[in-house]
């Protein structure tokens, strides 16, 4: 069903193999945790719905007002909204033109997929060294950015390898 809703909205080839690539990487790593798999499962596969509408930072308030006016519970709104890198503080989220609010995962399922996310390049795995390389390319060497992934993959992946 999840995978027609992306088809419905148009969305490209590459975006749908994306999705089901981040799906795998974070049903593989819910595998050390007590989550709920279902929500994991459904949260990985429409986490990028907004590119649905745009290509900006803002896909993921967009994908989770998409998700809500779908009728979708909050807990996969919220996996959508929480997803970029990991996360986005409210300080960072004004100076970006979000509007004011956190958008940092809190529930382990919307930080495996945020860190799911971040360990899949298009539709290939990547390591951490590879998200932290290009993540300073884009932001640069300090952006605070970078120790928030670091963090989230020592709590989702336990290591700095994959």
């Amino acid at each position: 069903m999840t995978i027609k809703i992306l088809n419905d909205l148009n969305c490209p080839d590459h975006l749908i193999k994306h999705c089901k690539a981040v799906c795998n990487k974070a049903l593989k790593l819910s595998s050390n945790f007590d989550v709920d798999i279902e929500l994991v499962e459904t949260g990985a596969l429409l986490h990028d719905i907004g590119r649905s509408k745009t290509n900006g930072i803002d896909h993921a308030i967009v994908g989770a007002e998409i998700l809500k006016d779908m009728g979708f519970p909050d807990s996969v709104a919220n996996i959508a909204l929480r997803h970029i890198g990991a996360g986005i503080p409210k300080e960072e989220a004004l100076q970006l033109g979000l509007p004011p609010q956190d958008y940092i995962p809190i529930t382990l399922e919307e930080k495996i997929v945020a860190h799911a996310d971040n360990l899949t390049h298009w539709d290939k795995e990547v390591d951490l060294e590879f998200v932290i390389k290009k993540w300073k390319e884009k932001l640069g060497t300090d952006h605070p950015s970078i120790p928030r992934i670091i963090k989230l993959h020592r709590e989702i992946v336990g290591s700095d390898i994959n």
